[in-house]
């Protein structure tokens, strides 16, 4: 595997958990929406992922059949959960009859559990990212000859 290889697969991880991160995020900020554009609550945000091969030219796919596959990571999808919760509360405009309110079923807990995940996952891309610039810098000196 070469170096950019390399940077394609962590800026494809930082990408993939940007990605996530919004996803919780917008989550945690609608957690109360009882009414949407669409109608109805808030439906909570989960992002999938999905993973393709980091290969791009044909030498990179020659090698990739010879050597071990890396993979790249992307997002392949948002889904958006059909679940609510029914909190009891007549004084709400949105109350039903029977003074139930149609919430979005978001755990804030669980939600900020999931971004601290994203988090460090993003920080681990970056770590990788800036690794293999180190080495390819480290490659150029050894080319000075000093």
């Amino acid at each position: 595997m070469d170096l950019l290889s390399s940077l394609r697969i962590s800026s494809s991880g930082l990408a993939a958990q940007r990605k996530r991160m919004e996803a919780h995020s917008s989550n945690i900020a609608n957690a109360q929406t009882t009414r949407t554009a669409e109608g109805g609550p808030y439906r909570r945000k989960e992002v999938v992922f999905g993973s393709e091969p980091a290969r791009e030219t044909f030498s990179e796919i020659l090698e990739g059949e010879l050597s071990e596959n890396a993979q790249t990571v992307h997002a392949t999808e948002v889904v958006h959960s059909d679940k609510v919760v029914y909190k009891h509360d007549p004084s709400h405009p949105d109350a039903n009859s029977e003074g139930y309110v149609a919430m979005p079923d978001i755990n804030p807990m669980v939600e900020m559990a999931n971004m601290i995940e994203a988090q460090r996952a993003y920080e681990s891309n970056v770590t990788a990212l800036n690794v293999t610039k180190q080495m390819a810098t480290k490659t150029l000196e050894i080319g000075r000859g000093n």
